[in-house]
């Protein structure tokens, strides 16, 4: 178990849709464990495992006392009623923008052991379970702006330190 390093905009693994999880075995706990001790850290809702370079379907969450994580989710049901607030990414970090989300989501997927399990939440689990699922199918927030504020979005995450360009490290 650990607390993983982040990966940030620019990076391909973000844009890529991540794969399902076939074996359910140590190294899938592994990494569920990895994911938990990672959105544990202050100030963090969700994370997903291409967040941390990992191209699987697993996000893990930690929204209002409630925390867990989900295998191969899939959003089975959102709300017609919508909900707009600011939003933000581990993988955008200090950047906040307007987001649209329904203000309800269900996920269902399994555990570690391919049992199922199922997740509803309103307000900021919903925002959280709708914007890891969309980590998981190579999606950023940031894709979801009007597109002026996308521009101005992407012009601020590419003036920053930690912006990906492939040739620096990062």
């Amino acid at each position: 178990m650990a607390v993983r390093e982040l990966r940030y905009l620019g990076d391909p693994v973000l844009t890529t849709p991540a794969d399902p999880v076939t074996h359910f075995d140590r190294k899938l706990q592994a990494l569920v464990d990895d994911l938990m001790d990672t959105v544990l850290q202050p100030g963090r809702a969700g994370l997903a495992a291409p967040q941390i370079g990992v191209g699987l379907r697993v996000f893990s969450y930690n929204v209002g006392g409630l925390h867990g994580y989900v295998v191969n989710p899939q959003i089975v049901e959102l709300s017609e009623e919508m909900q707009e607030g600011p939003e933000g990414c581990l993988s955008v970090p200090e950047l906040w923008f307007p987001t649209r989300r329904a203000a309800q989501a269900t996920v269902k997927g399994v555990d570690a052991k391919n049992k199922p399990i199922s997740v509803t939440g309103t307000k900021e689990l919903a925002r959280c379970l709708q914007h890891e699922t969309d980590h998981l199918d190579g999606m950023l927030y940031l894709d979801r702006l009007e597109p002026d504020v996308r521009k101005e979005a992407m012009r601020k995450a590419r003036e920053s330190q930690w912006f990906w360009r492939g040739d620096n490290g990062k």
